[in-house]
C-alpha cells in the first residue's frame, strides 16, 4: 500500500506540472466517506468540437494511466449503458499465444451531446477498492470557446487514507483535462483579462478577494456543471 500511495502522489505532482496555467483544480470536499475533485479549463473550440474530442480519449488520455500502455486502445461509447473501455491487445510469446483482454474504466449513465457526459466507475487503483465514483464532464459555451469541467465524486470503503488519495486523484484528473485542453487549445482565464480594470481601484482590488474568484469562480466559468446537471449541489 505505501508504495502505491507514493506512486499516486508522484503522479499527482507530475500532473500539476503539466496542467495548463488556465486550469482551476482542487479537492472541493473530503471526509472519511470519500471526496470530490473539480477541475475546470476553457478551450478555443466550439461545444461540438469539444464533444467530439471528449468522446475520443485515444487522442488525449495520458498513456501512464492505461492498462495496456497505449491510449489508442481506449474508446467511449457516448450512450447510456455505453462503455469507457480499453482493449488489452493479444500478446504472443514463445511459449504460448495470448488472448486479447479488456478493461472497463467507467460506464456511461448520461450523455447529452455538446453539453454533458456522466460516467460511473472507480478509476485506476481505486478499481481494487469497494468504492464507486461518478465523473461528470460538463461543457458550457463562453465567449472564448468552451469551458470544460471535470467533477469526480468518490465514496465507499477503501484502504487508502482519504487526504493523500484525494490529492493524487485530483492531480491525475487535472492531467487528463490538460491533455484534452492541449488538443483543443487552452485560452487565458477570464479573471486575468479583468484584472487591469480592477487594478485602477488600487487597494480596493484586495476587497474583490481573488481567492473568492478561484473558489467560487465567475458565472461564466462555473455554470457548466450546474446548468448541465441541476442535481449537483454547489456547496464548497
Amino acid at each position: 500500500m505505501p508504495k502505491i500511495r507514493m506512486a499516486m502522489l508522484a503522479m499527482a505532482a507530475g500532473a500539476a506540472a503539466l496542467a495548463p496555467a488556465t486550469a482551476a483544480a482542487k479537492v472541493v470536499k473530503q471526509d472519511a466517506a470519500g471526496f470530490v475533485t473539480r477541475d475546470t479549463v476553457t478551450v478555443e473550440a466550439t461545444p461540438r468540437e469539444t464533444w467530439m474530442a471528449l468522446i475520443s480519449p485515444a487522442k488525449w488520455w495520458n498513456e501512464a494511466h492505461t492498462w495496456s500502455g497505449d491510449p489508442a486502445n481506449l474508446s467511449i461509447t457516448p450512450q447510456a449503458g455505453g462503455c469507457f473501455c480499453e482493449r488489452i491487445p493479444e500478446v504472443e510469446t514463445k511459449g504460448d499465444v495470448g488472448l486479447a483482454g479488456s478493461v472497463q474504466h467507467m460506464a456511461v449513465i448520461h450523455a447529452t451531446p455538446d453539453k454533458a457526459l456522466r460516467m460511473r466507475g472507480a478509476l485506476g487503483p481505486l478499481q481494487s477498492e469497494a468504492v464507486t465514483g461518478v465523473l461528470t464532464i460538463a461543457l458550457a459555451e463562453v465567449e472564448q470557446g468552451t469551458t470544460i469541467t471535470f467533477e469526480y465524486v468518490v465514496g465507499g470503503y477503501m484502504r487508502y487514507e482519504v487526504p493523500p488519495i484525494a490529492q493524487a486523484v485530483d492531480g491525475v484528473m487535472s492531467q487528463q483535462l490538460a491533455g484534452l485542453a492541449a488538443l483543443l487549445g487552452p485560452v487565458g482565464a477570464p479573471s486575468e483579462e479583468k484584472s487591469p480594470d480592477e487594478g485602477a481601484d488600487a487597494e480596493p482590488a484586495d476587497e474583490a478577494d481573488p481567492a473568492e474568484d478561484e473558489a467560487d469562480a465567475s458565472p461564466k466559468k462555473k455554470p457548466s456543471v450546474e446548468e448541465a446537471f441541476g442535481d449537483l449541489s454547489d456547496g464548497a
